[in-house]
């Protein structure tokens, strides 16, 4: 029907697409073994109710094996979908794994007042109570809201609307896997009803990132600070030319003594080093002295990865704390 919007569901994989040989199993499966157009056309959503859809297979993965060139394709057709074939939303399908990562750096790459609405499942296509197909449902039903536009990247789960920036995996196998630990989620689908309960924080048109060129992401990487941790692995590291390292801090940012050496050196190295928390939740804020590196606020050690990598490869990751500390809060 001409009078609903179009949207793009642009498919990636993951257990959304799952399939496995038994009906009774959510745990043992092949990750993204269904493609797009055979998922749709199993499926009894009445999309075409809600709008009229178009999809695309942009990868077929199981995204805990995902990899730059996935993104750099997936922002290149979400990039063509609305810039050229002018459609009123797009969907993603995604595997949960890693659905936060790609969230982030949508949430950071894509400017647009075109709804983006990414969404997932915990359990295979095949499977009994299988959550995808209400899930796809909801997100189509987002996308096509006029209410979801300017909202920026938009995760729809579990009839919960998440911002990027803040949503999260936190549960190995649960249905309702996904929160946002710090605000809670932005609104909730029910039936057709997509309602929103507060607005979204967006980086500003001046703080947008641009892509990084194809194969030239530079290097980050995520370490973790815990019993007796072995300040080698900052050493090997440093030597074989890593340009930024995100620690998984204990509590509210603090480092092991046995790391504090290899990292002050690191950052005298011109290696950027950000602190985030393996906590789950909560702020990690700026220590007073900096100790020369920067704290990622709100943002978990993945999701503070993907920023750094951006910022450094955008030139915007300042050396020195403070400046950089100010690049970092505004996101």
């Amino acid at each position: 029907m001409s009078s609903l919007p179009t949207i793009a569901i642009l498919a990636t994989g993951g257990t959304i697409a799952g399939s496995a040989d038994d009906s009774a199993s959510a745990a043992r499966y092949r990750a993204g073994a269904v493609p797009i157009d055979q998922l749709l056309a199993a499926s009894k959503l009445g999309l075409e109710r809600v709008a009229n859809v178009r999809a695309e297979q942009v990868a077929q993965i199981d995204s805990k094996d995902l990899t730059f060139d996935v993104w750099e394709r997936l922002v290149a057709r979400i990039r063509h979908w609305i810039e050229v074939e002018r459609v009123d939303g797009v969907v993603i399908t995604h595997g949960t794994d890693t659905l936060e990562e790609t969230a982030m750096l949508l949430h950071l790459v894509v400017q647009t007042d075109v709804p983006i609405v990414m969404t997932a499942a915990m359990r295979p296509s095949t499977s009994l109570s299988a959550d995808g197909p209400l899930n796809l449902l909801n997100a189509v039903r987002a996308a096509a809201n006029p209410a979801s536009r300017g909202r920026g990247v938009l995760v729809a789960l579990n009839q919960r609307v998440h911002a990027a920036r803040d949503v999260q995996k936190g549960h190995t196998y649960a249905v309702e896997a996904f929160v946002s630990p710090e605000t809670g989620p932005l609104g909730f689908v029910l039936d057709a009803s997509v309602q929103y309960r507060r607005a979204t924080r967006l980086p500003d048109a001046a703080d947008v990132l641009p892509m990084p060129p194809a194969g030239q992401w530079p290097w980050v990487e995520v370490l973790s600070s815990y019993a007796q941790p072995d300040a080698r692995l900052v050493d090997t590291l440093v030597a074989a030319g890593v340009r930024g390292l995100v620690i998984a801090a204990t509590g509210a940012g603090s480092v092991h003594v046995n790391l504090e050496a290899a990292l002050q050196q690191a950052a005298k190295q011109g290696v950027i080093v950000l602190r985030s928390t393996r906590t789950g939740a909560g702020v990690v804020p700026a220590h007073p002295d900096g100790q020369g590196w920067a704290s990622s606020g709100t943002l978990n050690p993945y999701k503070a990865r993907v920023l750094l990598m951006l910022l450094i490869a955008a030139d915007r990751a300042q050396a020195e704390t403070a400046s950089l500390q100010q690049v970092i809060d505004r996101y």
